[in-house]
């Protein structure tokens, strides 16, 4: 996993070129203004998701990874920890292809805040919870983008 601030992006251009399309596309487009969605920027391949929720304590949320498409997590408004983890570290369990969904059961390793500006790049094998609160709930918008493996 790859933790960051997009004032910083300059120091990532050793990314894979479909990671710098998420970058450009954070950069040009005004994400806090789109309506909650999908939103296709190279088809399958590549699209963003907007998305807006309150964040919550961790007993109500669960552990995920996904072995299609690696996650962007950008914070647009709002701050939400999320939990992480190695999937080797954890019970794995029934992997749903059709949602690119493996639930995982186990224990955090580390936790990491996102507030605005930040982003959480999440590999295949990173275990990640989100939407968990900082203090108190709040509604957060996010924008997370799917990168096909």
């Amino acid at each position: 996993m790859i933790y960051g601030n997009i004032r910083n992006i300059s120091e990532y251009k050793f990314l894979h070129s479909d990671l710098q399309k998420c970058f450009e596309y954070i950069i040009k487009n005004d994400l806090k203004n789109l309506e909650k969605g999908s939103y296709e920027i190279c088809g399958k391949d590549l699209f963003v998701n907007i998305v807006e929720y309150e964040t919550t304590i961790e007993d109500k949320r669960f552990w995920e990874a996904h072995r299609n498409y690696l996650d962007l997590h950008f914070m647009l408004d709002g701050e939400e920890i999320i939990n992480v983890n190695f999937i080797d570290n954890m019970e794995q369990k029934e992997f749903v292809e059709k949602d690119d969904f493996l639930q995982l059961e186990g224990n955090k390793k580390s936790s990491i805040l996102l507030e605005e500006g930040d982003f959480l790049i999440c590999y295949p094998n990173d275990a990640h919870m989100t939407a968990i609160k900082v203090s108190d709930s709040k509604k957060i918008k996010k924008a997370i983008f799917k990168v096909k493996i």
